[in-house]
């Protein structure tokens, strides 16, 4: 992006067909979105249309170019996932659907499930180094996986159109994820060890993959189990019914059994309200609502009727989901361009570019008098609820400033936000801070000056929502301020029938 600058005087063009996105008023772009599942592995091609509203890019219409087969995900032995065949599926699927690499103008590749824990997943990203500044590469751990399926599938958007309560439940290969959605927005999110494939077999019934939560169901239903031993279909049955019966205990949250909660990789769903609606995403959801009639040679339709059946007798009602096994797939990246305000803060100058960071948009109250570990409490949940909170990425947080900037409520916030990413910044990685508002110079020399933060970016003047990821440009000379393009997640608007998008 910067060369582009240098040539061309100064303007901002989009990727890389030498387009200024400040004269175009509707661009159309070609997406890929690509999920590397425990289990499956499926690409879909989208033609994505952009029209500008203000100063921000939004997609208003999305047509689905080509949707892939759905690949069983390779592996070559217990701990890698085979990166040569799947690279030869993907390179096959853009010949089918008549498109090369150069014609892809965005893209997301997505690293699910137990996918994600195998030893050589974050090579994967590698198959796509040629796309380097293209891609936004996720590999999303259980509770970004759990919010990203409740998006995908409907399930946020329906809360708040319908004003219910609804339970999202994707069922994979390996995990189950659980959001309880309501008024528009995700309230608890939880993630189980079931799935579909935690013991898979061939044609003829033989084990060919273990994962240890099948070793536990097994012993559970009294079903002795290892690899090459045949597996019947009545002891298939006896497992997955004891899968089903955790699985429901945890959909209905609160107290449970111990085991059930021991099974947990995110904390259960607490007590409350039964949801309105259950809808059921994930690669198990193609059996539950019939949808297909493709065998994986696992656990998938037996976890499908036996999950059903309890679910007819549950007040809740059994709704479709609007993506079932692509519920995680995001089809696309919507890319927009804005230019931050002068009232800036980058020190040291250095420290720009930086490009496909994570958004973070905690919830952020700001008071006569701003409480700094209320602040630090929020910021380390929405770090938590994207897997960030570990500060192996570098992050940048966005904030809408209320009220005025004393030097009291000022440096509350600051000590705030700095102690709230601790862990990211532990790790070396600059403060990145972007304010909606004519804020970002006073609060990053604050952070900087009085709190001590050595790398500091700190603009604003920029709208950013949760799922975004942004570059970051060295800052203009001509006017100090900088430019930034913003890469948002995209997922589909419910109940619009020509497949209009929008980036919430």
């Amino acid at each position: 992006m910067a060369d582009d600058e240098e040539a061309q005087g100064g303007r901002i063009f989009f990727s890389n067909i030498g387009r200024s996105m400040e004269l175009e008023d509707e661009i159309v772009l070609t997406s890929v979105g690509i999920d590397i599942g425990s289990s499956t592995s499926h690409l879909a091609f989208s033609r994505i249309v952009l029209e500008r509203l203000d100063t921000r890019y939004m997609v208003v219409e999305r047509t689905l170019l080509h949707q892939s087969d759905v690949l069983l995900t390779p592996y070559c032995g217990d701990n890698e996932i085979d990166a040569e065949t799947l690279g030869a599926f993907i390179t096959e699927q853009y010949r089918v659907a008549g498109l090369t690499p150069e014609a892809i103008d965005t893209g997301a590749l997505i690293l699910t499930g137990v996918a994600v824990r195998r030893s050589n997943a974050r090579a994967i990203g590698e198959i796509f180094s040629a796309e380097t500044g293209k891609f936004v590469v996720v590999s999303a751990g259980d509770g970004l996986e759990t919010t990203l399926a409740a998006f995908g599938a409907g399930a946020v958007a329906r809360s708040g159109r319908q004003g219910a309560r609804v339970l999202n439940v994707d069922i994979g290969g390996g995990t189950s994820k659980l959001a309880f959605c309501e008024n528009g927005a995700i309230r608890h999110i939880s993630a189980i060890d079931i799935g579909a494939r935690v013991i898979a077999f061939d044609e003829a019934r033989r084990i060919n993959r273990i994962e240890e939560a099948g070793y536990y169901f097994a012993g559970r239903a009294g079903v002795p189990v290892a690899l090459d031993g045949y597996l019947s279909e009545v002891d298939a049955g006896r497992i997955a019914a004891v899968m089903v019966e955790a699985l429901f205990e945890a959909m209905q949250g609160g107290a449970m059994r111990q085991e059930t909660a021991d099974l947990h990789r995110l904390p259960p769903l607490p007590a409350g309200s039964l949801p309105d609606v259950v809808m059921i995403s994930g690669g198990v959801s193609e059996f539950l609502y019939a949808d297909t009639d493709q065998v994986f040679s696992d656990l998938g339709p037996l976890l499908a009727t036996g999950l059903r059946a309890r679910l007819e007798s549950w007040p809740p009602r059994l709704e479709r989901p609007q993506q079932g096994i692509r519920a995680t797939v995001v089809g696309a990246s919507q890319y927009t361009v804005q230019v931050s305000g002068s009232t800036i803060y980058v020190e040291p100058l250095a420290a720009l570019p930086v490009r496909n960071i994570p958004v973070i948009k905690p919830t952020l109250t700001f008071g006569e008098d701003i409480d700094p570990c209320a602040i630090a409490s929020v910021v380390r949940h929405a770090l938590a609820r994207l897997d960030l909170h570990a500060g192996e990425s570098p992050v940048a947080l966005c904030y809408e400033w209320e009220g005025s900037a004393s030097y009291g409520r000022l440096d509350a916030f600051c000590r705030g936000i700095t102690d709230g990413l601790s862990s990211v910044l532990a790790q070396g990685h600059p403060l990145i801070l972007v304010a909606e508002g004519d804020i970002g110079g006073l609060v990053g020399m604050h952070c900087r000056l009085e709190g001590g933060a050595k790398s500091v970016v700190s603009i604003d003047g920029i709208k950013l929502d949760e799922f975004d990821f942004i570059d970051i440009g060295a800052m203009l000379e001509t006017s100090g301020a900088v430019p930034v393009v913003i890469k948002s997640l995209v997922f589909p608007s419910l109940g619009l029938g020509h497949e209009a998008f929008d980036g919430d």
